[in-house]
């Protein structure tokens, strides 16, 4: 703990980003709480509070038919953490398992398995992303579906670089000489020396997936209204810049707030945990 204090007081930007990140979760988890008007998040409509500028109580100011911004940003962050949270949980094992399996298992296993995450790879991710939910219905699980599809080969080659150069090591022969089945050797000797590493990546990656669902959401292709995303609400107010620029500004600033909190805090936990760049 005294060198994991050291390290972070040592970088002033660790700290910032845990401050952040901590900012972002905390008021997701109590948006009902914390923001003066909870009912704007759904269909709610105040014609005769649309469109104002910033001011008390509606410290963002109002959208389009009079919901306060400020409630939709928070309860919007519930919705991007919710999907980053359950695409990583999706695609971290899916993707740590291949890579495992490929690096340790070598020959026309490994030949098969990281061919077949080539080609997702070669894909640009946010291509792949539209291409999927311009077949399926825009819809919040559909659109976990299209983020997951495109995250997992990532995964896969960090781990399989990993389990490549591990599983020459002391102690994976030693468990191989002492008859230890495959199963364990993956998940009980090699999986945890590759966890710092996979740990670090999911850190970063929640920036990147709140990035990308709220790109899909600005292309009309993610959350659907009139559940707040904050993708969705910069492509609503982008038509009306420069006049109604609280539409487009204070959503736009909450993806770099969060995005930004967790590359720092990312940054932070591969210096404390040793893992290389």
């Amino acid at each position: 703990m005294r060198r994991a204090l050291f390290i972070l007081l040592r970088n002033p930007l660790s700290l910032i980003g845990i401050i952040l990140v901590a900012v972002v979760v905390l008021s997701a988890l109590s948006a009902d709480f914390l923001t003066p008007f909870p009912a704007d998040r759904g269909a709610a409509v105040h014609f005769e509070l649309a469109n104002q500028p910033p001011d008390w109580p509606h410290i963002f100011g109002t959208d389009l038919v009079g919901r306060d911004l400020f409630s939709r940003i928070i309860f919007a962050y519930r919705i991007s953490l919710f999907l980053g949270v359950v695409v990583l949980a999706i695609a971290v094992p899916v993707g740590v398992t291949i890579g495992l399996v490929a690096g340790y298992f070598g020959g026309w296993i490994e030949f098969l398995l990281m061919r077949i995450t080539d080609v997702f790879l070669s894909i640009p991710p946010l291509v792949l992303a539209m291409s999927i939910m311009g077949v399926l219905a825009p819809t919040l699980t559909n659109g976990m579906l299209a983020v997951t599809a495109m995250w997992w080969p990532w995964y896969t080659r960090l781990v399989y670089n990993l389990a490549r150069s591990e599983k020459e090591e002391g102690y994976v022969l030693a468990a191989e000489i002492i008859g230890a089945s495959k199963p364990h050797i993956l998940f009980r000797e090699i999986l945890p020396n590759c966890v710092p590493a996979i740990l670090t990546k999911m850190t970063l990656d929640m920036g990147f997936v709140i990035l990308i669902v709220s790109s899909l959401s600005f292309l009309g292709l993610g959350v659907q209204p009139p559940t707040p995303d904050l993708g969705s609400m910069v492509a609503e107010g982008a038509g009306y810049m420069p006049d109604s620029w609280w539409l487009t500004v204070f959503p736009g600033l909450a993806i770099l707030f969060a995005v930004f909190g967790f590359n720092l805090l990312g940054d932070a936990l591969r210096e404390l945990l040793g893992v290389e760049q």
